[in-house]
């Protein structure tokens, strides 16, 4: 369990309040906007067809020129220690915070043993069910998360996936390898740890955390649409492991 009042530093991977289920304004539109075009043509309307896809054209237009909008004015942010990034899920929302991060130059033992290509960072995330995001009558109900997908983005632009080889070797109790799909209950909490193998001129490297749906890139607000600005967390090593982990 976590104190709630550490979900107070959260920030919103998406820029929403408690959506619930609400469906998004471009599924509304689109779905009429097609209705009524097959409509128009079924009745050999061609005059209202044509206005009908104007129309459309208008509404999409607008939305776009919205969604440029709202990401043109979006910030970078880079979260501390303690930090929380909140993610939007069906009834309730969901956060994260990089609750330990460690180096070092080779994981395991013997046979085992993984050296890595510059350092092994050995990020703990925290995923906590926030209960102050329910509504009264949700209850107590299991979520099961949407996708979730992470990596490192150095200061010079490039990325780095999860070092497969290194979470092999990872000698770790299972209380922390719990992934991140796990169910939740309100007020519920776990820890996964994560592992990359970054190089040793990466500069400023920082976490990336995101559900990667392809439906987001059409979300106004949210960070994985076009032209929106991240929001990361910090990688700050308390310590460089010398030998194995």
């Amino acid at each position: 369990m976590i104190d709630s009042e550490r979900g107070s530093d959260g920030v919103c991977a998406e820029e929403c309040a408690h959506r619930g289920a609400d469906v998004p304004v471009h599924r509304v539109c689109a779905g009429r906007g097609g209705l009524a075009f097959i409509y128009s043509l079924w009745r050999s309307q061609l005059e209202r067809a044509k206005k009908v896809l104007l129309g459309a054209a208008c509404v999409a237009g607008g939305y776009g020129l919205l969604l440029v909008a709202f990401s043109l004015g979006s910030e970078e942010r880079v979260l501390g220690a303690g930090e929380w990034k909140y993610f939007c899920e069906a009834d309730c929302h969901l956060a994260y915070t990089v609750a330990d991060m460690r180096a070092a130059k080779t994981l395991g033992s013997g046979e085992k043993q993984a050296t890595a290509g510059g350092s092994f960072y050995i990020v703990t995330l925290r995923t906590w069910f926030d209960p102050r995001t329910i509504s009264a009558k949700r209850g107590n109900g299991i979520l099961f998360p949407n996708l979730r997908m992470a990596r490192v983005v150095g200061e010079q632009g490039r990325w780095f996936p999860q070092s497969l080889e290194g979470l092999k070797t990872l000698d770790a109790p299972a209380a922390k390898m719990i992934p991140l799909d796990q169910p939740l209950r309100p007020g519920d909490s776990y820890e996964t740890m994560l592992v990359f193998d970054l190089p040793g001129d990466v500069k400023n490297p920082r976490l990336w955390l995101t559900d990667p749906l392809p439906l987001n890139w059409l979300l106004i607000g949210h960070e994985n649409s076009f032209l929106h600005k991240k929001v990361y967390f910090r990688l700050e090593p308390k310590e460089q492991v010398a030998g194995s982990e």
